[in-house]
């Protein structure tokens, strides 16, 4: 019993938080140490980032195990204090009031949820491409490039370009885009843009390629956030008023 009560009071308390916080303050000051002077972190965009942590030594990947572990800790810490306040304080009249600070801690967890499901499927890579080649994305995802439209000025520099792709997924119908400068291919998670390109002596382009299953949860996150500390803010102007 008394081990429950202890674990209630830590899981519970704002304390916990501001102690989760301080440490990962210190987590994050050890990467910044530890990044620079390893060549296993270069590769770190490569890969899923939990992919990439589990092929790492445990000397250099400390830290992010870490973070990971105080996060969830601090979720969890989140959860139960917005659940304990609305508990607490709903009978209050100003339930905009009571509700605000919840929705942030709302748009926080799902921000934290956001950076799971991108350490889990995300990756970044840059793949040299020509004309007709068809480029894996994922296991039953391709990316055929279909045309490649370089248009060179009179001295033979690039004016303008373009380059015609198409999304293939099994049993579904192909989707076409075309990359331009500023216009890169959104769809399903993948984000795809050309980083370079080269007309002589034969035209080809380097893309780069990023996939971020956790874009919807971070925007929705992003929008929560901002939702609930515009309302806090709006209704603090009004009662001093």
């Amino acid at each position: 019993m008394k081990l429950f009560k202890l674990i209630k009071g830590f899981l519970f308390s704002l304390k916990t938080t501001i102690w989760l916080l301080g440490l990962l303050l210190v987590m994050f000051l050890a990467g910044a140490f530890i990044m620079p002077g390893r060549q296993e972190f270069q590769m770190i965009h490569s890969m899923p980032l939990f992919e990439w942590m589990v092929k790492q030594p445990l000397s250099i990947t400390w830290w992010l195990w870490g973070i990971i572990a105080i996060l969830f800790i601090l979720s969890i810490n989140t959860l139960l204090c917005s659940i304990e306040s609305i508990v607490k304080k709903r009978r209050v009249t100003q339930w905009l009031l009571l509700i605000s600070p919840q929705i942030i801690h709302l748009g926080f967890l799902f921000m934290l949820i956001a950076h799971l499901m991108s350490a889990m499927g995300g990756y970044q890579r840059l793949v040299p491409a020509v004309e007709g080649m068809v480029i894996p994305l994922a296991e039953d995802i391709n990316l055929r490039i279909k045309d490649i439209d370089i248009t060179l000025d009179y001295y033979g520099y690039i004016n303008d370009w373009g380059v015609e792709v198409e999304y293939q997924k099994v049993e579904s119908p192909a989707i076409g885009s075309v990359i331009g400068p500023n216009k890169p291919f959104v769809h399903a998670g993948f984000n795809i843009n050309v980083r370079d390109l080269r007309p002589f002596p034969r035209e080809i382009i380097l893309l780069q390629i990023n996939s971020d299953p956790g874009v919807i949860w971070a925007l929705m996150g992003g929008i929560l956030f901002m939702t609930g500390i515009i309302i806090l803010i709006a209704l603090k102007i009004k009662i001093e008023r």
